[in-house]
């Protein structure tokens, strides 16, 4: 939306911070602008001039989707403020948040070329970092403040054929859950290749899932894939792997298929543990030039999530974060009860106590400890109840710790996280960041800076590396 039709919208400023240019990367100034119920992101650069773009549409209101805390700088600060954020990251004394889950790329290389692939994976072969690098990485998390959530990212990490050494040398060296960011191709073709990461020590799989329909698929990755998608479900569950489904959303393709990909998550408990959605952002490498209608904000997909299940799952079930900035994500959690139906679990809004702010590591400590707990696969102390074959009424359970063990075995995490782009980049969120990455260089760096390009595909951190 050009700035001359916002100002004749009478748009309200809501409050100050500072962005990039989508042209330059420069850094500029930016202001937070309300038009009735959306909120936009509007800058200047000196040289290229104004950009305005929504970041947020509707209800849940952006004034109420927030919560009082503490800022906690980094445990460890390897890099000094000089150039000002994003230019400094290593992480520096400004950022204002902890690592909660940080990432390691141990390949450039993939098995796909999607036409939307954040990280702009190639598929020509290219020099993998070695063992002894990764393990060095891994030391590096332990001597700033870890360890802490790992994901074993790429390009495609199940290319390597030493993925299962990797998982077993971050376990030795006293990294507790270790998740995998995949396309699932080879977790299809080779059952035994899984059974050998599960023993290794992998947690979960953190599995590309875009929805219920191959044609999906051929638009957002090139070829159909959901049948490949299902059988990693099967080799997973025998081998003792919990999933994650992981959907990007992109607005005309997929976005009319988030209540069918909830209600296939369901129907797939227990290996199933979650699924969190990821809105289309426009870094690394996309088809076109962004505009307001190429994009899905968080409300929007809390309300489709509440019309799209036909109010199974509502809007006010879910709520803020508790480790990164407030307008980042959201989440909810919900348990499968014994007669089929999802009863939500209360979330607390991360009050502190007496309405005091918290502490945002404390935040960061118990996102690390619930991903770790509900993200793995359920520990099932007593034979599973099918959702299907009831054995009671629904809401009555024989003892605590049968409904505790219901809890730990059906509960489905729903969660959505809204990646900064050129152009959407706040400043202010991106301080706030807990989702890092380890740079081939060393440095450990905010998910949205690492991977943050040009409207061009210039990088800001990957051509450094």
């Amino acid at each position: 939306m050009p700035m001359t039709q916002l100002q004749e919208l009478a748009g309200i400023v809501l409050s100050t911070t500072e962005s990039v240019c989508p042209e330059c990367l420069r850094r500029i100034s930016a202001r937070r602008v309300a038009v009735g119920d959306h909120i936009y992101l509007q800058k200047n650069c000196p040289e290229h001039g104004d950009f305005t773009v929504l970041i947020w549409q509707g209800k849940p209101a952006y004034q109420t989707w927030n919560y009082a805390r503490t800022p906690s700088p980094p445990a460890v600060c390897a890099t000094a403020p000089a150039k000002g954020c994003p230019f400094d990251c290593g992480l520096c004394p400004d950022h204002r948040q902890q690592s909660c889950c940080v990432l390691l790329e141990v390949t450039p290389n993939c098995n796909l070329h999607c036409p939307v692939c954040f990280a702009a994976a190639a598929q020509e072969r290219r020099a993998e970092p070695e063992l002894a690098v990764i393990e060095g990485w891994y030391r590096l998390l332990l001597n700033s403040g870890g360890p802490y959530n790992i994901q074993l990212s790429g390009g495609e990490p199940t290319v390597r054929d030493d993925l299962p050494e990797i998982i077993a040398l971050g376990k030795t060296l006293g990294f507790s859950f270790i998740q995998l960011n995949t396309n699932g191709l080879r977790l299809a073709a080779d059952r035994e290749y899984v059974r050998q990461l599960g023993k290794a020590g992998l947690d979960c799989v953190f599995l590309q899932f875009d929805g219920l329909d191959d044609g999906i698929y051929t638009r957002l990755r090139g070829r159909p894939l959901l049948e490949q998608k299902k059988t990693v479900l099967d080799h997973c569950s025998a081998c003792g792997i919990g999933v994650v489904l992981v959907p990007t959303l992109v607005p005309g393709i997929n976005d009319g298929d988030i209540g069918a990909i909830l209600k296939f998550a369901v129907s797939k408990m227990p290996v199933v543990r979650g699924v969190h959605f990821q809105p289309v952002s426009y870094f690394g490498r996309y088809p076109e030039y962004p505009r307001d209608k190429d994009r899905l904000t968080l409300p929007a997909v809390i309300r489709n999530i509440e019309w799209q299940t036909g109010g199974l799952m509502k809007a006010k079930h879910f709520v803020p974060p508790g480790g990164e900035h407030a307008h980042c994500s959201f989440h909810g959690n919900f348990i499968l009860m014994p007669d089929g139906c999802l009863q939500p679990l209360q979330t607390d809004k991360e009050a502190g106590c007496c309405g005091q702010p918290r502490a945002a590591a404390n935040g960061a400590k118990r996102a690390r400890k619930f991903v770790a707990k509900q993200w793995s696969a359920a520990k099932a102390a007593a034979p599973v109840i099918k959702p299907e074959l009831p054995e009671r009424p629904a809401g009555h359970f024989s003892s605590l710790d049968e409904f505790l063990e219901r809890v730990s075995i059906y509960k489905l995490a729903v969660s959505g996280m809204a990646f900064q782009d050129a152009w959407t980049l706040d400043l202010e969120r991106l301080r706030e960041c807990f989702i890092h990455v380890v740079s081939q260089d060393g440095r450990i760096i905010p998910f949205c800076a690492y991977n943050l390009t040009d409207c061009h595909g210039r990088p800001l951190y990957r051509s450094g590396e």
